[in-house]
């Protein structure tokens, strides 16, 4: 490489001599067409990168079935390594053009190392994006996918602190490999720096791991308003959009070091549990039908109360309804007296998950067995505000 920039420079002096130019005009000519020439075929390159050979590239990756090389390969990425080319040209070229000139080539030489660097690092960083953008399809993220995309989070942040290594090494003129072996005394500052940034790496990864939580998942969290769908997770941050639309932020720590409810298991379920309890009079309760003779073995005769009759017919009525899941479990139960009259227990699954629709369907049900229940001669329990001072 050495030996063409000489015959460059060669040519170029022999050209000038040639033309008539002698004395101090022809390094001055000299140094001015080698600049020229050096920008000139900095943007021949670039040309060629840009307009020649990346819509090449392009029209290739898209001929192709597969999907992940139309996200890596994209515009931004590719545009962002076209950029890298003309400063390796000026790099290459900087000796030939500033060879009577130490300094000033020293200085150009740093300041050109410096922009090549920063622009891998640009071009690494888009290229990280646009994988965790390939990660990040779907409403929904499997483990792996999170786990995925916590690594793109923390690739990022290692190639900013390497470019930034990397750029004050090139600006002192030293060795980058010697800053980051000095790195060891300032390890805690770092560590106190990213302290969040690593303990939220952590808890993520104990997220994904044990599969607590994914990207379209509906969580509550106790204590706090989150009631909603979660919509991204990052290194630091879990947003969950609430079903009022309003945006939450919780951060992993949060989540892992206390307790959050994900309604996973629900969603993918057969159906939705509903638990509801209603107290009755106890006076209300009586005896009904005629009993059961059982002469000469001494056991009292058997009478149904209509309490009994209740639960058994609303019971048998919600295994047959449309909207109830029969394979799941479905009873109605007699819990234990209260000063608020007798609990009776109705225990369902629904078929239908979905808020609202299971809001109305489970309101369509408890109507019934409010209306029901007097048919019985069952009294639903009131207690006035009133009622107490009464007694």
């Amino acid at each position: 490489m050495n030996k063409t920039l000489d015959l460059i420079r060669d040519f170029v002096e022999q050209a000038l001599i040639a033309a008539g130019v002698h004395g101090h005009a022809v390094p001055v000519l000299r140094h001015v067409l080698l600049i020229v020439l050096t920008v000139l075929l900095a943007w021949l390159f670039y040309a060629v990168c840009r307009h020649l050979l990346m819509p090449l590239l392009l029209k290739l990756v898209r001929k192709t079935s597969m999907e992940w090389d139309d996200v890596l390969f994209n515009d931004t990425v590719l545009k962002s390594a076209c950029c890298i080319v003309p400063a390796l040209v000026v790099w290459k070229f900087l000796p030939l053009v500033f060879y009577q000139f130490p300094l000033v080539r020293e200085v150009l030489a740093r300041l050109t190392a410096i922009y090549i660097a920063v622009m891998v690092t640009r071009t690494l960083l888009a290229l990280t994006a646009s994988f965790r953008e390939l990660v990040d399809t779907g409403q929904r993220r499997s483990s792996a996918q999170q786990y995925l995309r916590s690594l793109c989070g923390v690739i990022k942040l290692a190639l900013v602190f390497a470019a930034i290594i990397v750029v004050i090494a090139l600006a002192i003129g030293q060795s980058p490999l010697k800053l980051f072996a000095g790195l060891g005394a300032t390890s805690a500052v770092m560590m106190l720096v990213f302290k969040d940034t690593i303990v939220g790496l952590v808890a993520g990864v104990r997220l994904t791991n044990n599969n607590m939580l994914h990207k379209g998942d509906w969580i509550t969290v106790p204590g706090t308003q989150i009631n909603g769908v979660v919509t991204d997770i990052s290194l630091t941050t879990v947003k969950v959009r609430n079903f009022d639309n309003t945006i939450f932020t919780i951060s992993p720590v949060t989540l892992v070091s206390g307790s959050f409810q994900n309604w996973i298991g629900m969603q993918r379920s057969n159906g939705r549990r509903v638990q509801r309890k209603v107290f009755f009079d106890v006076h209300s309760i009586r005896f009904v039908g005629r009993a059961e003779e059982e002469p000469g073995d001494g056991i009292p005769p058997i009478r149904m109360t209509n309490m009994g009759l209740f639960r058994r017919d609303i019971e048998q009525w919600l295994r047959h309804r449309a909207d109830v899941n029969p394979d799941m479990l479905c009873m109605v139960r007699q819990l234990e007296a209260t000063d608020s009259g007798i609990p009776v227990e109705f225990y369902f699954f629904l078929r239908q998950k979905e808020w609202r629709q299971y809001e109305n369907h489970l309101a369509v049900i408890m109507e019934y067995i409010y209306a029901s229940a007097s048919g019985y001669g069952l009294k639903v329990y009131e207690q006035y505000p009133d009622q107490r001072s009464v007694q």
